[in-house]
């Protein structure tokens, strides 16, 4: 498993979820199952896991555990799956009935060192001639070749601007429609050539990072994902349930943050004739907590995590 992703905020976030080592707890982004294997260490014979994941290189990593379910699907579904397991509890059991069934729901939404370290997964541009896919889930249709070749430059600006925070995000748009003018860019070496002229000596690779995280944001629709995730995860946590999730820029930490505020990743409040907010859910720590310095040098992946952990309010 490590060799296949390094866990980030493993103790710590692990230490946040469990609060009943008999419970029913969700691991929503199994990936190298570093954090799922702790869970179950932390679970007696009565607990349960359920695991999710779209990649299929992901499936290969779980432990034979009889406390465990891999699902292979996007964690966006996690209701739909909730609600299976209320259907199939038995009648007056606490895991039927109109309330969640989850004691705990962990995210880790950082893409797995396997992928990024794949070459033929095409997700970073350290390796220059490897196809442009960026797909989780290998079924998917979208890739990120098709994005660089068929979308029209207005779009691929808006993307570069909003999932990539993109300096100059016109200018990245107008080369790569220039490039494909010529020719399909089919590998990463033909994106990096075609922007060779606004990538900054010194910080080519911090720009390229931001422009190949915005495609593969796109690629995999992950914002839309993980809006439809929080909500579902809202309405699947118990009572007390715990929320925690570990996210690597600011885009998707804003979501987190807006939605455990205000039950809405735009953060519109609305409250009720007390003044105060309607939400389904509690912060449980204010601010986020990062990565120790030591794990970052282990584990230089780890330097822009932040954890944050929400509670299911009784009344929600």
């Amino acid at each position: 498993m490590s060799e296949y992703h390094i866990p980030v905020l493993l103790s710590e976030s692990i230490s946040a979820l469990v609060n009943n080592p008999g419970g029913i707890y969700a691991d929503a982004t199994f990936g190298g199952g570093g954090h799922t294997a702790e869970l179950l260490s932390r679970l007696n014979g009565g607990g349960r896991v359920i695991a999710f994941d779209r990649d299929i290189d992901a499936i290969a990593n779980a432990p034979k555990d009889p406390r465990l379910t891999l699902v292979h699907n996007n964690f966006r579904y996690i209701e739909n799956f909730a609600e299976q397991l209320q259907r199939s509890a038995p009648s007056g059991e606490p895991n039927g009935g109109k309330h969640g069934v989850f004691d705990g729901i962990l995210a880790d939404l950082g893409v797995s060192s396997h992928q990024f370290d794949t070459a033929e997964r095409g997700f970073s541009f350290r390796y220059e001639e490897a196809p442009l896919d960026m797909r989780m889930n290998r079924e998917g249709k979208l890739t990120a070749a098709e994005v660089v070749n068929t979308y029209a430059e207005e779009d691929l600006e808006q993307l570069l601007k909003l999932y990539g925070e993109v300096d100059g995000a016109r200018n990245v748009a107008r080369l790569i429609v220039q490039a494909r003018s010529t020719g399909e860019l089919k590998t990463t070496g033909d994106l990096d050539r075609a922007l060779a002229k606004v990538l900054p000596r010194g910080a080519e690779h911090k720009v390229l990072a931001k422009i190949y995280q915005a495609l593969r944001i796109e690629v995999n629709q992950e914002m839309r994902s993980l809006e439809k995730f929080l909500e579902g995860a809202a309405r699947s946590l118990k009572p007390g349930g715990r929320l925690v999730v570990i996210t690597y820029h600011s885009l998707e930490d804003r979501m987190v943050k807006n939605f455990i505020r205000t039950g809405n990743v735009e953060g519109r409040e609305q409250k009720d004739v007390f003044g105060r907010v309607i939400a389904p859910l509690e912060a449980v720590n204010r601010k986020p907590i990062v990565p120790e310095e030591s794990e970052i040098a282990g584990n230089t992946r780890a330097r822009s995590a932040k954890l944050r952990i929400a509670e299911r309010r009784a009344e929600a």
